[in-house]
């Protein structure tokens, strides 16, 4: 189970983008629970966060039976925020959410727990925003003061030190 600070951040995360997507009047919607499974695939995961396009959902075979996302193009953005397994957060799911063709992942590092390969020396909180360019992830780091920038996400304004403050704060 995730901490309660994990999920505080997690709240804090899934306030900031539903008053983004009702601001810019977007179709866009944050379900509470989710698995983002590939077709074929015994197993999916629960990203912590995921804003779908329900304009796509009609592709979706499994959605109106249950809530599994099995296309990437469903997905606006995932974000999956860190906890003591790291590395799911930044391998096997980057991968695979890369593999999906989701658009925007993001990857919460709030306290900077990931490997140094990932954020850099000395280890900080970090935000990873991902981006699929020609298939492929590019990640841009984003850290202390810095406002998240995001192509998906462009008018949210987001900085960083909002969501380590809450670390500090607990």
């Amino acid at each position: 189970m995730p901490t309660g600070l994990h999920k505080r951040v997690v709240g804090l995360l899934n306030r900031k983008l539903n008053v983004w997507i009702d601001q810019e009047e977007l179709d866009y919607f944050i379900p509470n629970t989710v698995i983002v499974q590939p077709l074929g695939f015994e197993s999916g995961y629960k990203p912590d966060i995921i804003v779908i396009d329900p304009a796509k959902l009609s592709r979706e075979s499994l959605w109106k039976k249950e809530s599994v996302i099995t296309l990437g193009t469903s997905v606006k953005l995932a974000i999956e925020v860190v906890s003591t397994n790291w590395p799911d957060d930044y391998a096997r799911k980057f991968e695979n959410y890369e593999t999906l063709a989701i658009a925007e992942y993001w990857i919460v590092d709030y306290l900077g727990l990931g490997g140094r390969r990932y954020i850099g020396s000395p280890k900080q909180p970090t935000i990873t925003v991902c981006q699929l360019i020609n298939g492929v992830y590019e990640t841009t780091l984003f850290r202390e003061s810095d406002t998240i920038s995001s192509v998906g996400c462009n008018s949210l304004q987001l900085s960083v030190e909002q969501i380590t403050r809450l670390a500090a704060d607990a």
